[in-house]
Formats: C-alpha cells, sequence, structure tokens
C-alpha cells in the first residue's frame, strides 16, 4: 500500500505539473501577456508546485523532515543527479558570462539559505526574509531579460481553445497536484517508520527525487536536443527557486524546526555541489561526460551514506 501510494503520489504530481505549466501558457497567450513574463514568472512557479505542495503538505502533518529534505534534497539531486545524467547524454557547453549571474544568485541564495538553517529552524521572519528575496530576483532577472542579457524568450503558444477549457486544464492540473502530493506524503512517511529511517533521510532521497522528475526529463531532454544553456539554467533556476519561493512560504505559513539530521549533512553536500558547479562553469565553461559520471557517482555515495548505520537518527 505504501509503495502504491508513492508511485501514485508521483504519476499525480508529474501529470499535474504538466498540465499547469501548458493551462498557464496558454492562459497567459489568450490575455495577451509577454512570453517574456510567463517564462519568468508563470512557467518558473508552476514547475516548483510539486516541492512547493509536498513541503506545505508534510509541514501541516508535522513531518518537519520531509518538508525541509524536499526542499534540501531537490537541490542536490538537481545539481549532482540531474545535470550529472544530462552530460553523459550530452555535455553541457556554455559561456561563463552567460551563467555569471545565475551562479552567483544560486550561491548567494544558497548560503543566506544555509545560515538561516543554521540557527535550528525556519521563522515567520526568515520566510519573509526569503520571500523578498525572491521578489528582487525575479525583478532583476526580468530587467536583464528586457535589456538582452537574459535567457531568450520562451515561444508564446498560441491557443483557440475557450476560456473555460484553459481554466479546466488549470483546474485539474491544480488538483493533481495537490492530491499527489498527499499521497506522497502519506506513503513517505509510512516507509520511513517500515525500513526505520528518519522522516529527514526518505525526504532528502525519495521524495526529493520525486518532486524533481519534472527537472530531470527537461535537463536529460535538453542535453538530447543539444541545448545545453536549458539544461544548466533549468537547475540552476530551479534551486533558486526551490530555496527562496518554497522555503519563503513554508516558513511563512508553517514555521518549523530544521532536524539535526539534515544540518549534519545535507545542506553541507547541497553548498558544495552548489560551489563545484558554479565554479567549473564560471572557471572552464564546459561540463562534460567526465564531470557528469563524477557527480553520479558523488550522488550515489551521499545516498548510501543517507542510508547508513545512522539513518534512523534525527
Amino acid at each position: 500500500m505504501i509503495y502504491l501510494q508513492l508511485l501514485g503520489g508521483f504519476v499525480l504530481l508529474l501529470g499535474g505539473a504538466e498540465f499547469l505549466v501548458r493551462g498557464a501558457v496558454q492562459l497567459a497567450a489568450r490575455l495577451g501577456v509577454s512570453p517574456l513574463i510567463v517564462g519568468l514568472t508563470v512557467v518558473a512557479y508552476c514547475t516548483t508546485m510539486p516541492e512547493l505542495f509536498v513541503s506545505l503538505e508534510a509541514a501541516f502533518r508535522g513531518a518537519p523532515g520531509i518538508a525541509i529534505g524536499n526542499i534540501v534534497g531537490s537541490n542536490i539531486c538537481n545539481l549532482l543527479l540531474i545535470l550529472g545524467a544530462a552530460a553523459c547524454v550530452y555535455p553541457l557547453a556554455v559561456e561563463p558570462r552567460e551563467v555569471r549571474f545565475e551562479g552567483s544568485a544560486v550561491m548567494g541564495v544558497t548560503l543566506l539559505f544555509l545560515a538561516l538553517a543554521l540557527s535550528g529552524s525556519l521563522s515567520l521572519f526568515d520566510g519573509v526574509l526569503l520571500l523578498v528575496c525572491l521578489a528582487a530576483f525575479t525583478v532583476v532577472s526580468y530587467r536583464r531579460a528586457r535589456s538582452g542579457h537574459g535567457a531568450p524568450e520562451v515561444e508564446e503558444t498560441a491557443t483557440d481553445k475557450p476560456l473555460w477549457m484553459v481554466l479546466g486544464t488549470l483546474a485539474i492540473g491544480l488538483g493533481c497536484v495537490i492530491g499527489g502530493s498527499n499521497l506522497l506524503v502519506e506513503g513517505a512517511i509510512g516507509l520511513a517508520r517500515v525500513i526505520g529511517v528518519s522522516e529527514a533521510v526518505i525526504g532528502v532521497t525519495v521524495v526529493a527525487v520525486g518532486t524533481s522528475l519534472p527537472e530531470l526529463a527537461t535537463a536529460v531532454v535538453s542535453a538530447y536536443r543539444r541545448h545545453p544553456e536549458v539544461a544548466v539554467g533549468n537547475v540552476l533556476g530551479a534551486n533558486i527557486f526551490n530555496l527562496l519561493a518554497i522555503g519563503g512560504v513554508v516558513a511563512t505559513v508553517h514555521p518549523l524546526d530544521i532536524p539535526g539530521r539534515l544540518l549534519d549533512l545535507a545542506v553541507w553536500v547541497m553548498l558544495a555541489a552548489t560551489v563545484a558547479l558554479v565554479s567549473w562553469l564560471m572557471f572552464r565553461g564546459r561540463f562534460g561526460r567526465p564531470a557528469g559520471i563524477l557527480f553520479l557517482a558523488v550522488y550515489g555515495v551521499y545516498v548510501a551514506v543517507e542510508y547508513g548505520p545512522s539513518a534512523g537518527a534525527g
């Protein structure tokens, strides 16, 4: 039953995210909103919906290990597993100057989140601070894009579907994401109890990988189609939104304590992986197959350590 809940939750999250993005882009097209704005706001926020709803659901259920573990674990998964897999499909080569802003931003955001986390909890003030930083990042990104320094505009998707159908697509997507989040959290809590590991371990591994599947699919397909900048930008942007948007909303709505298990290992792995990737991209500009294999190996070791003898602690 637990595994069916996990599987059902993953399927609903993926399907719901797909419907949300399609519906949001179609609605923006009908309303005549710039595709640039759609890419910077609507699509970006919709693709973080799985992480957001899972973390909120876990927080309200009194499972901070899953709530915060999902955020930190998703970032680790994005950096080590997803970019590692994408680089194995096709080497990721980008101009260092093109990732300077996003790389600096993800470094700064990671350090800010780490500083807040080391206090042992995320308070209402912390949540508001993260959301203010999110608003500032969005404004700066928009202005850079308008001045020609940002990523290329998202292709506008014209639609002749009636408004009720577009709104229905959004409603279906939202319903699937909410339902999938509920199933996934229930299954994750049950799995942690059955196999005797902490909820924090399940949060930074099983749940994090599940909610990061949209990013995994996007990065691998982008690499396969020879669009490395999309794969890299997707991961850097997703990590910024995970920490600022999801961390900010969860802390604002439901302040919670951070399990010691996450502070002992996961947040430091997240920081180390961020520093390694950003430094590599800024100074070398090429993330090839050897680097991808290395990142995958490091992720494998990290997961093995998480499920080691101390997995039930914290």
